[in-house]
């Protein structure tokens, strides 16, 4: 099964009358969706009873529930302190995660300022064993944790960097932004032919079941000198990347990702956009 599902809440949803987050899960399952990502990005605001309701409903409407954690988590910092509130951090959205039934956090490595790229990736990889040892330690470890692609030149996380990070434990998935890969090449995710790349480089470094359950977050991206710049719309055609691609390398493959859109306030359309274009590209592929 592929999972496709909206980041966060689209400016629709809100437009049509809704007010509350657990009010989603039967209006995506309506629209023919089956995933949600929660968006704490801005820190983990949400009640454990809203957050165990969001979950219900997810749950009887056939919603995979996933939460993003907070943007300033920084495990590469260098300062000691920062490093270890960021583990707080990672802790706080596992617990409220725990709360919803989410089976996964999403999360950003952090940054290079001052740093050697290595150095940052050696810093950030044991920060993350720590959150990890504590995660085990309040029976968390359950809930996967998957470091994201991210599309700055300044951020720690391109894939190579993402994959390592996952390799040091066999319960962390990565998260590929193929939009923040696109940013992060200047415009890179041109042929069909760096889509399964991307995919199998996964597979032969973390094995092939993270492989087959890689998190995917997808949308058009605006680029500038450091990279990532803003996101858009699939609409909004003069950016990329483009999914018919990435559709024909996860069937070409034989995996079952979760595919999230972050198309700018309108994840859920755009979402729904990709299910079709996805299920379009399974029909040729059937018929051949």
């Amino acid at each position: 099964m592929i999972w496709f599902g909206p980041a966060g809440n689209s400016d629709s949803f809100y437009e049509q009358g809704y007010k509350h987050s657990w009010e989603i899960p039967r209006w995506l399952r309506d629209m023919g969706l089956n995933a949600y990502e929660y968006q704490c990005g801005k820190g983990v605001l949400l009640k454990e009873e809203t957050a165990a309701r969001i979950g219900m409903e997810c749950r009887e409407n056939g919603i995979r529930a996933s939460i993003h954690a907070p943007y300033y988590i920084n495990l590469s910092s260098s300062e000691e302190k920062k490093r270890e509130r960021s583990v707080g951090y990672i802790l706080e959205t596992l617990r409220i995660a725990n709360a919803m039934g989410a089976g996964r956090i999403i999360m950003h490595p952090g940054y290079v300022k001052g740093l050697s790229r290595d150095t940052a990736l050696e810093i950030a990889k044991d920060t993350l064993m720590n959150a990890l040892a504590e995660a085990r330690a309040e029976k968390l470890d359950h809930i996967t944790i998957c470091p994201e692609v991210l599309g700055k030149h300044s951020q720690l996380g391109n894939v190579l960097e993402v994959v390592e990070l996952c390799g040091i434990d066999e319960r962390l998935v990565p998260c590929v932004d193929f939009g923040h890969v696109h940013a992060l090449t200047m415009g890179g995710l041109k042929s069909k032919k760096e889509y399964p790349d991307i995919l199998r480089y996964v597979g032969q470094k973390l094995g092939r079941e993270r492989m087959k359950s890689v998190h995917i977050h997808f949308s058009r991206v605006e680029i500038g000198k450091e990279g990532e710049r803003k996101h858009w719309t699939l609409a909004d055609t003069q950016y990329g990347p483009e999914f018919l691609p990435l559709a024909e390398a996860i069937l070409e493959l034989g995996i079952e990702p979760v595919i999230i859109s972050e198309s700018r306030g309108m994840m859920a359309e755009d979402a729904l956009a990709l299910k079709k274009m996805y299920e379009s590209v399974a029909d040729e592929y059937a018929s051949e």
